[in-house]
Parts: structure tokens; sequence; C-alpha cells
């Protein structure tokens, strides 16, 4: 006899069967991200970072989620520093796509090649999905499709969900000498080519602002049968003047098939994100996303899709 709990509910809906241009069958999602935004000016120092680690270990506790922290002991959080990249208008985000770049430091120095990301994210899955995203470049890049949940706009105690179809490659495979121009944006990345921007113009960075990005792993949550994720947390402030814009909680898993998740581990993950939220709910930013705070910092492009 099966355990009648052995059948998960699906995660997301199922993306309808369909096909790019070329024949590729449309990607489906193989990420659950669970962000939790957070007012930025909490963090002052890594003690910060610890302290909310405590309130993740209560409410682990709370939810019957083993939490361990015991192999990230003495860790340094990670330097990044991240780059939005759009028109004067905000032609991209406001037609939910994000063009970012991302550099990692280690002791104060670059670390490896810098990551172009763009994202085309928005609430309606089959949207998503029908994006392809795929850039046109010679080198290898990463496509990841994720469903990521965030607390409700208004109010503690309930989630929404951000579909987000990303195409990553290091910097070097953009060999174009002209990175920023829409001309070479349109080529590389022919998704764009939906917005039907003019080739003539160019993109600069958002907000004429450089975010540094200061993460910290804190412990491994396991929900079980097999799925758990490492949780961080994480601090975005201005470079140069050290403003502290936002913060960030977050964890993720990766499924081959979302159908395969164990009910009871959907269960405990969703009991443990609405848990910290109101264990946390002093710490917490809502309606926002990073990105958007960064947006706002010059202005909040009308048609933003977050």
């Amino acid at each position: 006899m099966k355990d009648k709990d052995s059948k998960a509910k699906p995660l997301v809906p199922d993306v309808e069967v369909g096909k790019y241009s070329d024949g590729h069958p449309l990607d489906n999602v193989h990420y659950m991200e669970s962000k939790i935004i957070l007012t930025g000016s909490r963090f002052v120092s890594v003690d910060s970072f610890h302290q909310f680690g405590k309130l993740v270990s209560r409410a682990a506790e709370k939810s019957d989620v083993d939490y361990d922290t015991k192999n990230f002991k003495g860790l340094k959080p990670q330097i990044r520093e991240v780059l939005f990249l759009d028109t004067k208008d905000s032609l991209l985000y406001n037609n939910a796509f994000i063009l970012r770049r991302r550099i990692t430091y280690e002791d104060g120095f670059l670390v490896g090649d810098p990551e172009m990301v763009l994202k085309f994210r928005h609430s309606d899955l089959q949207k998503v999905a029908n994006m392809d995203v795929r850039p046109r470049i010679s080198g290898k890049y990463v496509i990841k499709f994720k469903a990521e949940a965030l607390p409700l706009k208004d109010q503690i105690g309930g989630h929404r969900i951000l579909y987000s179809h990303n195409a990553q490659f290091p910097l070097s495979a953009m060999r174009e000498e002209n990175r920023t121009s829409m001309a070479t944006l349109l080529q590389v990345f022919p998704a764009l080519q939906t917005l039907k921007a003019s080739s003539a113009g160019k993109v600069d960075i958002v907000s004429h602002t450089a975010v540094e990005e200061v993460l910290l792993d804190l412990g491994k949550l396991n929900f079980g049968k097999g799925i758990d994720a490492v949780a961080n947390v994480a601090v975005w402030r201005t470079r140069g003047d050290q403003k502290q814009l936002v913060g960030e909680f977050a964890f993720q898993c990766k499924f081959e098939n979302k159908n395969e998740i164990h009910e009871k581990s959907r269960k405990r993950a969703i009991k443990f994100f609405l848990t910290l939220q109101e264990i946390a709910g002093e710490w917490l930013s809502l309606g926002s996303t990073k990105t958007g705070i960064v947006y706002r910092l010059k202005g909040n492009p009308s048609n933003a899709n977050e």
C-alpha cells in the first residue's frame, strides 16, 4: 500500500507543451528559490548576519526542519559587485527583463570571469516559459528556470510566485567591442528583439549605482526525502558611501522533476517560509525586490512586473 503522502502536489503549474523557433522544447522549471526581502539598515556588521541566523534556527525548530550549521561556522562573507544595465527610460525592466553583470572578489581582488545574466521575470509562468532567453554566443552558457517564492506585498504570512527564466555566461564570451550598445545586445540576446529597440541606442548602469553585495552562507536546511538547501543572508549597499539598500534571506532547491518532491517535504518548506516571516517580522521589507529597490534610487519604472 502506498504512503498517502508520497504523491506530491505540484510546486508550480505545468508548462504547456511547445517549442522555440529552432524546434528546441520549451524549458521547464527546475529550481525553487525562496526569498525574504529584509530592511537593509538592519545589517551593520557580520554579527547582524548571525543575529538573523538565530531567527532561522528558531523557525526551523518550529517547522520540524533540520538546520545544520556546523560546517558553516567561521565562514567569511563573500563580496560581489552587481551592476544592472538598462536604457535611460528603463525599457528592459519595464518589459520584465533584467540585465545584470556580477563580479566576485576574494581578499579584495577579482576572482574569475565576470558573469553576465539576462533574466525574464514575470508572474505568468507560460509567458516566461515561451521567452527563449538563450544567448547567441560561441561559448557555453547556463539556463536556469526558477520559481521564486516571495512574501505577499502587503502582509506577513503568505507567499506569491514570480517565474524567472535566466541565461548566464562569462563576460568574456561577449567579444563585441562595445558591450553596452543596443546593437551588441540585440545580437547577443535575441530575446531583446521583442522590445523593438533602436540599434542606435545603448544601456548604462541603472541609477548610476554599483551595488556591493555582502553574502554569508548560514547553514543547510533539510526538509526531508532528499530535499535540502543552503540558506544564506545578504545585504546590498552602494559602493562609495556604503549605504545599506536592502537585505535578503534565501534558499534554493534544485530538482529534475517537480512532481517527485515528497508532500511532507513541500509542507515543511512552506511552513518554514511562513514561520520565518512571523518570527522575523521586524526585519521584513514587504512589497519590494532587490532589483526594484536599485531602480527606485533614481525613479520608479511605471510598468515593473515584480
